[in-house]
Parts: structure tokens; C-alpha cells; sequence
């Protein structure tokens, strides 16, 4: 008879993954809010790593909160992406995009300047241009699911 791990020795085999969480947010007429983040080139959206412990909807809406101002509902899960490692990044990272709805035309976000150096609402076409080609895509799901209701998944 086969004998099995104890439970600690064989999770420790299994896979993991880094998880990040972020919100697409709009304005009335349809402008989706970016970040500028100060440590890398390209643009997001608002949003990042899930603590331990964390549940994805509530890391968008801490990251939301905490690098925009924007106290938001995490919505309807929109997009998931996954992104298989490579280097430097030892592990996968599963990204989640919540639906954090649409703000008034004018609003402005309140930039954590630790992190960010910026933020803006884009025109989808221009948000796109923005973020890295690695990116983009979570963005564009994020999009087509909003438009459609059925949920993105973007391998990458």
C-alpha cells in the first residue's frame, strides 16, 4: 500500500504562483483609468499584488483605494490572466481584473506618489498603447468582457 504525504510535505510540492489584482475604471464617457507606476515605463491599471491571505477582489479594492484614492465595490471578475514565468520572475503570475464600475466625468484620482507618477482616464485606444504588450491584453478582455458579460481568460 502506498503511503501518503502528510498534508505540510505535500503542498509544499505543489506549483505556486504570484497573484495581483486590479480594477477597470471608467469615467462617463467611457475613458479607462491608468497608472503611471514610477518603477517601470509603461502604464496599468490601478491595482497590485494580493497579500497573503488576501482574496483577490479585496486587493483591487485596497490597491484602488490606496494608489488612486477611489474608494470602489470590486465587481464582476472581467478578466484573468495568466502569464507563465520567465526571468527574472521565477513563478506564474495569475492576474484578476474586477469590474470597479464608471465615475463621474472630471473626477480626479488622488496619485500615491510613492508608487505612481501618475494617472489618467485614456481612451481605450490610447490605454492600450500605454500599457506594456504584455499587458494590453488583460486590458482589452477587461473590455470585451464588460461589453459582452462573459469573463476574459488571457493566456499569455
Amino acid at each position: 500500500m502506498a503511503r501518503l504525504l502528510p498534508p505540510e510535505q505535500w503542498f509544499a510540492t505543489l506549483p505556486t504562483a504570484y497573484l495581483t489584482a486590479s480594477g477597470l475604471i471608467t469615467d462617463t464617457g467611457g475613458r479607462v483609468l491608468l497608472v503611471d507606476p514610477n518603477y517601470r515605463e509603461h502604464w496599468t491599471l490601478p491595482g497590485g499584488v494580493v497579500e497573503h491571505a488576501e482574496a483577490p477582489h479585496t486587493a483591487c479594492e485596497r490597491e484602488v483605494a490606496e494608489e488612486v484614492g477611489l474608494e470602489v465595490a470590486a465587481g464582476t471578475l472581467l478578466a484573468v490572466q495568466w502569464s507563465t514565468p520567465r526571468d527574472p520572475r521565477p513563478k506564474a503570475f495569475c492576474s484578476f481584473v474586477f469590474d470597479c464600475g464608471s465615475v463621474p466625468a472630471g473626477t480626479e484620482p488622488a496619485v500615491q506618489a510613492e508608487e505612481l507618477d501618475g494617472a489618467a482616464f485614456l481612451e481605450p485606444e490610447t490605454a492600450l498603447e500605454r500599457m506594456h504588450p504584455a499587458l494590453a491584453p488583460r486590458l482589452a478582455g477587461a473590455l470585451e468582457a464588460r461589453r459582452t458579460g462573459h469573463t476574459v481568460y488571457v493566456a499569455r
